[in-house]
């Protein structure tokens, strides 16, 4: 089974690599083609899993290439893990977002708005030629922010596109472990949009145990988002949100913390990596021992202003493992080639899950796989305080899918507008402005 990995050169690639080497089923994958538009980074992830697969003659065979259309050939299975504009674009993202006071996250705010733009043409073009040349192939998108991208892609694949995050995996895995309870086998009530959504219950042989942990401070105030939140704030809302709403809920002082920062994010990011991509190309360098190296101390500083804002110190050990996003893709694809059920929370089309948001909508919700693909589970309503923020983010959404379709500056700039983190339609002109003038991948962006 041929599997193909889109940003094939990425830093996270041995993690999906490792996934692979331990299974060992049936029907399991052969052959990986790795395709980035960066020779040097592939040389570089290359070495990383030849050391992985070391004598192993059960490993997955690696080819490289920079040919987009020699990669999705007659794939089975398409990972896209692309970053349009590398973290160069990251880090403009988050600078021109600062300078005008608003948050500049790649996901979240004017950054995710002006990543989302930069992504969506690139994303589509993949999605044609996914269609074209491998009709028959599943598309796995990691590309953030995964559920726009999910959705853009779906207009061309259908429900052959399914997004994977690792947040709510991970966030499921520390309420379940906290309260003595098996990940593996406990019912994670989550719902919403991609990095904006919550876990409203966790069941154990049918009972919801949330409660016992909402009820209890020192078990609440031991897991991250206790900290980061403040257990007075879960038990408020009656749910654990994911990390990522703590930009929605403590914007103001994650906007101080972001600016009284040395450097951002992206700037650390790419500092870090081009420092691990360099060192990749000294024929000596241990390629293996290098990027684990680098994996620790980028796992170590994530989310490093936000728990800074909060107050809420380090991340605990248990917490720097990797978040799971493989095993997800692992767990997703092995559903759909072997037809070995799984429940999983995936980012699909809508089909009713959500009453107020249309059947299209991509949603980040619990779904049955099969053979068959995602189906999305039946949820309950969402609270209103929930909806006005999913709606909002979704009606953002829509706005670059119409402005990356038309080339429009005034959808782009209600796209910036619109999004509850951005406080001034003069603020999201000049964004718009200023992310044109910033990214070449944004001239398209020309009709009124």
């Amino acid at each position: 089974m041929k599997l193909t990995i889109l940003g094939g050169g990425g830093f996270r690639v041995p993690l999906v690599y490792g996934a692979l080497l331990a299974d060992h089923g049936e029907g399991r994958v052969t052959e990986v083609t790795l395709h980035d538009t960066d020779p040097r980074r592939l040389d570089a992830v290359a070495r990383v899993l030849a050391e992985q697969a070391g004598d192993s003659p059960a490993a997955p065979r690696v080819r490289v290439t920079t040919d987009l259309d020699e990669a999705v050939l007659l794939a089975d299975f398409v990972f896209s893990a692309i970053r349009v504009g590398g973290l160069e674009g990251r880090a403009a993202d988050e600078r021109i977002a600062l300078d005008e006071g608003v948050l500049g996250q790649e996901t979240v705010g004017a950054g995710g708005v002006a990543y989302g733009l930069r992504t969506v043409p690139v994303a589509m073009d993949v999605a044609r030629r996914v269609a074209r040349l491998a009709p028959d192939a599943w598309v796995i998108n990691f590309t953030n922010p995964a559920g726009l991208v999910t959705e853009a892609m779906s207009r061309v694949l259908g429900d052959r596109v399914i997004g994977i995050c690792d947040s709510p995996v991970g966030l499921g895995r520390r309420v379940a472990r906290v309260l003595g309870a098996d990940p593996a086998t406990a019912w994670i009530d989550y719902v919403g949009l991609n990095h904006l959504g919550w876990l409203r219950g966790l069941r154990v042989d049918g009972r919801d145990r949330l409660p016992d942990l909402l009820a209890d401070d020192r078990a609440l105030s031991s897991v991250e988002e206790g900290r980061l939140f403040g257990t007075d704030w879960l038990r408020s809302l009656g749910a654990i949100p994911n990390e990522y709403l703590h930009y929605y809920y403590f914007n103001r002082e994650t906007v101080r913390a972001y600016r009284e920062a040395e450097r951002t994010r992206g700037a650390f990011l790419r500092a870090q990596q081009a420092g691990f991509y360099d060192a990749m190309r000294m024929p000596g360098t241990p390629a293996l021992a290098t990027w684990r190296r680098t994996l620790a101390e980028r796992e170590a500083t994530y989310m490093a202003a936000n728990r800074e804002a909060a107050g809420a110190g380090e991340r605990a050990d248990e917490d720097l493992e990797s978040g799971g996003y493989e095993k997800v893709a692992l767990a997703l694809m092995r559903a759909i080639a072997r037809d070995e059920r799984a429940t999983l929370v995936l980012n699909v089309r809508n089909r009713g899950t959500l009453s107020v948001l249309d059947a299209d909508a991509v949603v980040e919700v619990p779904c049955l796989v099969d053979a068959n693909g995602a189906h999305p589970v039946a949820v309950d309503p969402l609270p209103l305080h929930a909806v006005g923020l999913v709606t909002a983010v979704k009606a953002v959404e829509r706005e670059v899918l119409t402005a990356a379709d038309s080339g429009s500056v005034s959808a782009a700039v209600r796209a910036f507008a619109l999004h509850p983190l951005v406080d001034s339609v003069g603020v999201a002109r000049r964004l718009v402005d200023g992310y044109r003038a910033g990214h070449p991948g944004l001239a398209y962006l020309t009709a009124r």
